[in-house]
């Protein structure tokens, strides 16, 4: 992949390439059906993993707390595990979920709809980890370092995200997943788990956490997780999670197109949603894309974990591109593409193709 590869679009007629089909095999979605389970089993969840999943021992980590603070610290897992516990269900999404189906084509890991993942993460919280280190009171920033080395660019890097100390205080330095040992593909032996922002947000295999008194111009700040129209627009960091919903998809897939079989009649519709930025307050769903119908919405786990909702669908023989959208105190899902150079935070709403068979009609 060039240097330039993650600024660039695709040409209208460029197909995936072998570099993004290497990605999507490293990276993997969460199938949709397993919007069922209000907590996503571990092997399901989405992955993405920016360079390779290191190798590291538990019995060795150590984790550094340096800079802005009064009394440095470096932790083991058992001091670690001293701080009074927090667990948390949190839904993690992509910032670069549905790129792949943008027009043009941002070329990268070439998402579709299935970039997320809800678990129980449950370790200490980053407050009372910074607390005893005594935060100096001109702390701007917290930057998280892993232990994940690679190039994107031509930067040779580690992994490191920054984090406004105004937006620390639901962080969880998490060591574990759904009740289980964090997995190494999940940022064993801990992790970071930053409820309403996107997954770059959450950096995994944790070294180090320093305090800054500026904010952080590294890489995956200033350069990768941005929403710019063009390759030279310095743009708008990707912060917290736009609303978005997801429909199981009903009845019965075809192999390749995934195209869904159902029988006319009564479909009850369901799936999940989730925002970063405020609680959602309703659901809606369409078979035309211009007539919305409200869903019911049933309780969420946590404030950043998504919610169940259903609806019910008089489906009559045809053809069908059934849609869902989330909406929030901070507007609604968009039906159409909110596009930019990286496919970043990018909420457009999800197609389910859908043909509706009379009773007893075969398949064609």
């Amino acid at each position: 992949m060039r240097t330039d590869e993650a600024a660039r679009v695709a040409a209208p007629d460029e197909a995936v390439s072998l570099d993004e089909l290497r990605l999507a095999a490293r990276n993997h979605g969460m199938p949709l059906e397993a919007l069922r389970y209000d907590v996503t089993p571990i092997g399901m969840h989405y992955l993405l993993t920016h360079y390779d999943i290191p190798f590291v021992d538990e019995t060795t980590w150590r984790l550094a707390v340096r800079g802005r603070v009064a009394t440095p610290l470096v932790l083991d897992l058992a001091a670690l595990r001293d701080f009074p516990a927090v667990e948390r269900t949190v839904t993690l999404e992509c910032a670069g979920n549905g790129r792949a189906r943008l027009l043009p084509r941002p070329v990268s890991q070439p998402w579709l709809d299935e970039a997320v993942g809800t678990a129980r993460w449950r370790g200490a919280r980053l407050t009372d980890v910074l607390s005893a280190a005594g935060l100096s009171s001109d702390a701007v920033e917290v930057v998280f370092t892993g232990h994940d080395h690679g190039t994107e660019r031509g930067v040779e890097q580690d992994y490191q995200r920054g984090l406004p100390v105004a937006d620390v205080a639901d962080v969880v330095l998490a060591y574990e997943m759904n009740g289980a040992p964090l997995p190494p593909q999940h940022g064993a032996p801990v992790r970071a788990v930053v409820p309403g922002w996107y997954g770059m947000a959450h950096v995994k295999w944790l070294r180090d956490i320093e305090v800054v008194a500026e904010p952080f111009d590294g890489y995956q700040n200033a350069v990768a997780y941005r929403e710019r129209m063009s390759a030279d627009d310095p743009g708008t960091p990707v912060t917290r999670i736009r609303p978005r919903a997801l429909m199981v998809p009903p009845g019965y897939p075809d192999f390749m197109t995934r195209r869904r079989y159902v029988t006319a009649g009564v479909v009850t519709l369901t799936g999940r949603a989730w925002s970063g930025r405020a609680p959602v307050t309703a659901v809606s769903v369409s078979c035309d894309g211009r007539t919305w119908l409200p869903a019911t919405l049933g309780p969420a786990a946590d404030r950043y974990a998504w919610r169940s909702w259903s609806a019910t669908w008089e489906a009559t023989p045809g053809e069908y591109t059934l849609m869902a959208r989330a909406e929030d105190e901070t507007g609604v899902q968009p039906v159409d593409q909110p596009w930019n150079v990286g496919g970043m935070a990018n909420n457009m709403t999800q197609r389910v193709e859908v043909v509706v068979r009379p009773p007893g009609g075969a398949t064609t």
